[in-house]
């Protein structure tokens, strides 16, 4: 039997654990082969390499407290559903990023948009680590800014990206 605190830190880094493994497997494979083997090895290690990186940063990412509400991404569309609050937002419409923790250690994403209410998103809430992958793609995003805002816990206001041209929404 696994303790829960153990079980949780290996879930937490479980992609970076893998990538790991298949580098470890990919190495062993380049230096015990030839021909076929080896170039399977390299593949290995390349991808173990990439899976590692990404499972560094997504374990990073991720949030050790638990909040209400569910974060879906579906077709370039943020979606929050929570008990008291909730909304959506679309990648082309976003402004801004806003990471905020509180006096109090409650912290939680701003997404400000071209029309309509800012989208509130609790840090701990169910799929929020979905974020980092979701936002990639808006032009200029460094999802490692997103990685060191959460990383931060003293009471901030990070803006971690901003739509060049256009005004953000408060």
């Amino acid at each position: 039997m696994i303790r829960p605190e153990a079980a949780a830190v290996l879930m937490r880094w479980r992609e970076a654990i893998i990538g790991l493994a298949l580098a470890l497997g990919g190495a062993w494979l380049l230096l015990t082969s030839g021909g076929l083997g080896y170039l399977f090895g390299l593949a290995l290690v390349l991808l173990g390499g990439f899976l590692g990186f990404s499972g560094v940063r997504h374990a990073r990412f991720r949030a050790e407290t638990e909040a209400p509400g569910v974060v879906e991404v579906d077709e370039g569309r943020i979606t929050y559903l929570g008990p008291v609050m909730g909304g959506s937002a679309a990648l082309d419409d976003l402004t801004q990023v806003v990471f905020r923790r509180s006096s109090t250690g409650e912290a939680f994403w701003r997404l400000s948009q071209d029309s309509g209410q800012p989208l509130y998103i609790p840090e701990g809430a169910h799929g929020s680590e979905i974020l980092l992958d979701a936002l990639a793609p808006l032009p200029g995003f460094d999802g490692g800014a997103m990685v060191r805002a959460v990383q931060t816990r003293t009471p901030t206001t990070i803006i971690v990206w901003s739509r060049q041209g256009r005004a953000a929404l408060t």
